[in-house]
């Protein structure tokens, strides 16, 4: 496959880096909060009184996320890897920086990742007092039926639903009348696109999916998730013919009637071809009777250099079209004037955010000292960290078929994700102490991979780990039973958190087999390191068999039969991960 070129340093630092250039570049609208480096809030645009607006999301995608951030728009952004969700830690740095005391709305494409991360961070704010409610972008009308809306993706509708959303609470509405509001334009925006070529990720410079020379994709995700149809090559009009008839099929437009136009282009289209599938759509509106009010046509909502674009249109009324042509003032987006208010600035360091405790004392720490006897088994917490280290060293070996695996039915990241998580895990062990028991080191990898990985593996390995750390609670090491019990809970843990099922084609296709198959085993008198090895064997029963069932959760869950035939990517790294803990127990045992 051939290689593709970017200007770019060491990939691992790409996102820091972009992030002291947008710092850089706008010094006057920007500014860092917190101690991740990954919040990035208004210099002039948080207030004491005011809704705080906080979106984010992958990288990759800009001018979003950071790029909405100024005053009459996002007050926030928390920003993750290359296509991959921010993890709680800068969410909720980002909220404490735009708390003024009326709320704070959460805005960001309905993604699974995004939805975990955000939801999870959701919830330590409430522990901080501070109220947050949440409205996902699901304009996509590719993604899911009508009747399961609810489950579509936010693309580049996100541009909409965040404008009108910064100036109702710009105009110091209420938390409900800014909730209610975004709801409404959320509502109201659809979405089709269509993919002329790939993108690639910076970490592997390969084309995360193939196109041929002629071909196209209608429907394609702006992670470069498979769209609807793939057929030849079409000119402008047909394209855009094509895109409005989905569109159309929804959005009912009566004559008289006004709209937004967005065209996007996804990274690597010219601005010309961009303005022809804007002048087909006018000319379809025109047959409606319907009227433009407001254009955008451009580079608004990337997929690095995607070769593609998308089609967006607003029904608009009164109220929305107030709030679209409220002024504002980003990096990426200028509306009217805004005036600087009486007081200066309210930017970072304004004094609205609320002292807090240091999370990761909370986190990291080891467990309370138990008094009296401490079971053990095994495998001691010395031999539970060389079985962790060689996870990350197996996952690093199979990172690559991870990320092709999910090429075919993602979006081809799933092997950098995890091998990111599992190199932070390794940082992690290097601070295990002789005090830390499994417990403490279970809560360091959980706050490790936490931290790390913002996709949707981050917050399903961490509580993962959490609750199978939370197992071994009192004990000094782990016996037969005992490692039986670690592994149920950990499985137990991701189908919460994940909301998934066996049979929904995800990593719980391999956890739950891996568990009952490691229950099995004990049951039989199996030493610990056989429950383990049947855990391996059950995980990797599991992850074949995802072959062979239609996808119901995760981004892979919008091909429905078209995921039919391949192995779930999170399915596979939940056997590479057994199968090393096995590996290394076995080592260690000899």
């Amino acid at each position: 496959m051939t290689k593709t070129k970017k200007l770019i340093n060491n990939p691992d630092d790409i996102i820091p880096e972009m992030i002291e250039g947008i710092l850089g570049a706008h010094p006057d609208l920007l500014g860092r909060t917190g101690e991740t480096g990954r919040a990035v809030v208004a210099m002039d645009g948080p207030r004491q009184g005011k809704v705080g607006i906080v979106v984010g999301g992958g990288s990759g995608h800009e001018p979003a996320f950071v790029g909405y951030v100024g005053r009459g728009l996002a007050d926030a952004a928390a920003i993750g890897n290359v296509f991959a969700s921010p993890s709680p830690e800068p969410i909720l740095e980002a909220t404490r920086a735009v708390d003024g005391g009326a709320g704070v709305l959460y805005l960001y494409g309905n993604y699974s990742g995004d939805v975990m991360n955000f939801d999870m961070a959701a919830e330590e704010a409430a522990a901080e007092g501070i109220k947050v409610r949440t409205v996902r972008v699901t304009d996509d009308v590719a993604s899911a039926p009508t009747d399961r809306a609810q489950e579509r993706r936010g693309i580049a509708g996100d541009f909409f639903v965040f404008k009108i959303a910064g100036a109702a609470a710009d105009r110091m509405a209420d938390l409900d009348a800014v909730v209610a509001v975004t709801e409404k334009a959320n509502r109201a925006t659809f979405t089709m696109g269509v993919a002329l070529g790939a993108c690639s990720l910076p970490q592997t410079l390969k084309p995360n999916f193939s196109l041929g020379d002629d071909e196209m994709e209608i429907g394609m995700g702006i992670h470069g998730e498979p769209g609807i149809r793939r057929g030849p090559l079409e000119t402008a009009d047909q394209v855009t013919d094509a895109l409005l008839e989905r569109i159309f099929a929804e959005l009912t437009l009566a004559r008289g009637e006004e709209v937004a136009l967005l065209v996007n282009g996804l990274g690597s289209t010219s601005q010309m071809e961009l303005y022809l599938l804007h002048r087909r759509v006018k000319q379809h509106l025109d047959e409606k009777g319907v009227s433009i009010h407001r254009s955008f046509v451009g580079e608004y909502v990337t997929s690095l250099e995607m070769a593609g674009a998308s089609i967006t249109l607003l029904k608009l009324d009164d109220e929305l079209k107030a709030l679209l042509e409220h002024p504002c003032h980003t990096a990426a987006l200028q509306v009217g004037i805004v005036s600087p208010r009486a007081n200066g600035h309210a930017g970072v360091g304004h004094g609205i955010s609320k002292a807090v405790g240091n999370r990761a004392d909370a986190v990291a720490a080891s467990s309370d000292t138990i008094a009296g006897e401490r079971p053990g088994g095994e495998v001691t917490p010395e031999i539970f960290v060389s079985m962790i280290r060689n996870v990350g060293a197996a996952i690093e070996t199979h990172k690559d078929w991870l990320s092709e695996l999910d090429g075919v039915i993602g979006d081809g990241d799933h092997g950098v994700t995890m091998g990111i998580g599992w190199s932070a895990v390794g940082h992690a062990l290097d601070e295990v102490s002789d005090n830390d028991d499994i417990e403490a080191i279970c809560k360091r990898i959980a706050k490790a991979f936490l931290d790390a990985v913002g996709a949707s593996s981050g917050p399903l390995y961490a509580t993962a780990f959490q609750r199978a750390g939370a197992s071994a609670r009192g004990r000094a090491g782990l016996d037969g039973a005992a490692m039986v019990t670690f592994i149920d809970a950990a499985a137990n843990g991701i189908r919460e958190r994940g909301k998934a099922e066996p049979g929904d084609k995800t990593m719980v296709d391999a956890w739950v087999p891996a568990a009952h198959q490691a229950a099995q085993a004990l049951q039989g008198g199996a030493s610990t390191l056989a429950c383990l090895q049947a855990a391996a064997r059950g995980a990797e029963e599991g992850m074949n068999a995802t072959a062979k069932i239609a996808a119901r959760k995760g981004r892979s869950s919008k091909l429905g039969e078209r995921s039919l035939g391949h192995i779930d990517p999170g399915a596979a790294s939940t056997f590479v991960t057994l199968r090393a803990m096995a590996e290394a127990l076995e080592r260690a045992l000899r």
